[in-house]
C-alpha cells in the first residue's frame, strides 16, 4: 500500500471517497454530522482495527480488506455493489449487510444482520457466527464451512450453495432453493427445504415438524431424524435414515430407508403418491408398515 491513515476519526459525508490503494489503520467513524458513504467507490484499500458508526460505509468497493473492526447498529446496509473483499476477525452488527456484491469471504466474523447476504455471488464463509432473517436471498455460488447460524427464513431461492460442519437454527429454511449440499451439520427448525430441487443432505441430523415436502430430487445419505411428523409429503426422495422417522405423509416417489417409522399417512392426497417406506432388514413396503411399527 502507498499511503497511510491511521488515528483519525471522520464523520462527513463521503469522507474518504474513492480512496486508492491505501491502509486504513484504528480510525473512528462516527460524529455529530452523522455522514453516510464515508469509504466509497474505494480502491485497493485495507480498513484494519477501525470502527463504524455510520450508514453505507463500504459501498461500490473493489479489491479490500476489512479485518479486526466493528460495524454497530447504526451501520446500515455497511456493504453493498461490493467485489473482491475479505472480512475477517470483525464484529458486525449492521442490518443488511451484504448485497450484490461478488467474490466476498467472511471469516472468523461475529454477525448479526437481518436480510445478510442478498443476491450476491461467489461468497465464501468460514468459521464464523451469524444471526439473520432471510440470509443469503437470492445468493448463488456460495461456500460455507463451520457456521453457526440462527434465524429464520435462510437460504431462500439460492442456487449452488454448498455448506459443510455447521449447526443451522432456522425455520422455513432452503424453500425454492437449486442444487444445495449439505454435509457433516445439524439443521434445525420447522417446515425445511419445501419446492427445493436437487437439495442432498449428507450424514446431517434434521430436526423440526414437517420437513421436506414438495421437493424435487430430494437426497439424503446417511441422516437422522428428529421431531420430523408429516415428512416428505409430496416429494420425489431417495432417503437412507438412521433411527427413527417420527411420520411420513403421501411421497410422491422414491425409497425411504428407515429402522422405524412411528407412522405412515397415505391420505387426502392431491395427487399420485408411489414414494416407498421400507424399513431397514425387514425390506417391508408401506402398505406393511402400520402392521410392523
Amino acid at each position: 500500500m502507498q499511503n497511510r491513515v491511521e488515528n483519525q476519526i471522520f464523520d462527513e459525508e463521503r469522507s474518504l471517497y474513492n480512496l486508492k490503494n491505501t491502509e486504513v489503520i484504528n480510525c473512528k467513524f462516527e460524529g455529530p454530522a452523522d455522514g453516510e458513504s464515508v469509504l466509497k467507490e474505494c480502491r485497493k484499500i485495507n480498513v484494519i482495527d477501525c470502527s463504524f458508526s455510520l450508514r453505507y460505509p463500504l459501498w461500490h468497493a473493489k479489491g479490500f480488506l476489512l479485518k479486526d473492526s466493528s460495524m454497530d447498529e447504526k451501520t446500515r446496509a455497511p456493504l453493498w455493489y461490493s467485489n473482491d473483499g475479505r472480512i475477517e476477525d470483525c464484529k458486525i452488527d449492521g442490518i443488511k449487510c451484504l448485497r450484490e456484491c461478488k467474490n466476498i469471504t467472511v471469516e472468523d466474523c461475529n454477525i448479526v444482520s437481518p436480510e445478510f447476504g442478498w443476491r450476491c455471488k461467489e461468497v465464501k464463509i468460514n468459521n464464523s457466527t451469524i444471526d439473520s432473517m432471510y440470509f443469503l436471498f437470492e445468493s448463488k455460488d456460495v461456500e460455507i464451512e463451520n457456521l453457526n447460524m440462527t434465524g429464520k427464513y435462510s437460504f431462500q431461492y439460492m442456487k449452488n450453495l454448498h455448506i459443510k460442519n455447521s449447526k443451522l437454527d432456522t425455520k422455513d429454511a432452503f424453500w425454492h432453493s437449486k442444487n444445495i449440499i449439505v454435509e457433516n451439520s445439524v439443521v434445525k427448525g420447522e417446515y425445511l427445504g419445501w419446492f427445493s430441487e436437487n437439495l442432498t443432505f449428507i450424514n446431517c441430523k434434521i430436526i423440526g415438524t414437517q420437513p421436506l415436502c414438495y421437493c424435487k430430487n430430494l437426497k439424503l445419505i446417511n441422516c437422522t431424524m428428529e421431531d420430523t411428523d408429516l415428512s416428505f409429503e409430496y416429494s420425489d426422495v431417495e432417503a437412507d435414515i438412521k433411527g427413527h422417522i417420527v411420520s411420513v405423509k403421501n411421497p410422491k416417489s422414491g425409497v425411504i430407508m428407515a429402522d422405524s417409522v412411528g407412522e405412515i399417512i397415505s391420505e387426502d392426497s392431491i395427487m399420485k403418491c408411489q414414494g416407498k417406506v421400507i424399513l431397514r432388514g425387514l425390506n417391508k413396503p408401506a402398505e406393511c408398515l402400520k402392521q410392523c411399527v
